[in-house]
């Protein structure tokens, strides 16, 4: 199969029959084998049964419906689970990303050899104050930490070479970061494509103000996860180490004074609070490194969610 579109929703019924025929002209005018795959991510409105009808008119879509709304992150997630697609596109349901982008975005994978081709919204149509200037930051911050650079590290469409999304999982909220996962996982050719942003046409966006401060968390979390979540010892039991050997080098000064000067009292020195604190602090510092270690080596699927409803899967 050429090509695998993944669409993550969550109440967009109205949109959903105008973007799966555009997708469909699209892929029809280049003869790409397809599929489309729509997750509903447990909406409120029509949305499952504009996918079962959809799915009526044509095969090559096909449906994925949560019994609860899990997030954007579990969505991408199941959808690259039952991709089988050479190339893998994902695009948001709200029309304000382009299929006419998918051609080129499939080009640079396939004959580029692009690993990863993330959509680049240059020209943006949402509100500049609530949207462009937290992009701006969000983005700022991940390029400086993962050294990759890219301008819009959250945008929705992106093209994928089928191993990548195969060899990485998307929890929590790290959808605003699969650039970075993909580059932990190995994938180094990472390239930026500048896309079409359209205005929405249908509904209000899903996301809130509070998507900021998640994503900041999330950039300090993947970062952490990515480099020490296979050895958290390496972390914990480095600073473990600095802070208890502080500790001990302040009880055996304070030791060698006791006995150098009789009537000295450790207890009335400030210090001596310091030492027990540092030496507590250390050995929890490894104990929390042993307990990672342990998590890491026995740790069950990171995704939990249940699957209400399949259709042509």
């Amino acid at each position: 199969m050429d090509l695998s579109v993944i669409i993550p929703l969550f109440n967009e019924d109205e949109s959903l029959p105008e973007l799966a025929a555009w997708i469909e002209r699209v892929v029809n005018a280049n003869g790409y084998s397809y599929e489309v795959i729509m997750i509903d991510d447990g909406s409120t409105d029509n949305s499952w049964n504009v996918i079962e009808s959809l799915r009526a008119q044509n095969p090559n879509i096909r449906g994925i419906k949560f019994q609860r709304n899990y997030g954007k992150s579990a969505a991408l997630n199941e959808g690259f689970k039952a991709a089988q697609g050479d190339v893998i596109i994902t695009m948001d349901a709200d029309m304000q990303d382009s299929p006419d982008e998918i051609p080129e975005l499939r080009k640079m994978i396939i004959e580029e050899g692009y690993d990863l081709v993330s959509g680049w919204k240059k020209k943006r149509y949402d509100n500049t104050l609530t949207k462009n200037i937290p992009s701006k930051l969000f983005n700022a911050a991940a390029r400086k930490s993962s050294g990759i650079k890219l301008h819009d590290f959250n945008c929705g469409l992106k093209a994928y070479r089928k191993k990548v999304v195969k060899s990485i999982e998307v929890y929590g909220e790290m959808h605003r970061y699969i650039p970075i996962l993909a580059k932990w996982a190995g994938f180094r050719k990472i390239g930026e494509k500048v896309v079409e942003h359209r205005a929405r046409k249908f509904g209000v966006t899903k996301f809130g103000w509070e998507r900021f401060v998640n994503g900041f968390l999330d950039l300090f979390s993947i970062m952490f996860v990515g480099k020490f979540g296979k050895r958290p010892m390496h972390f914990f039991g480095l600073w473990g180490s600095i802070v208890f050997f502080l500790g001990l080098v302040i009880w055996t000064y304070l030791f060698v004074a006791k006995f150098a000067f009789l009537k000295y009292n450790m207890t009335d020195r400030p210090i001596f609070y310091v030492g027990v604190i540092s030496l507590v602090i250390g050995t929890q510092l490894f104990l929390a490194g042993f307990l990672g270690e342990l998590i890491s080596r026995n740790s069950a699927e990171r995704n939990s969610y249940l699957i209400e409803e399949k259709i042509g899967l």
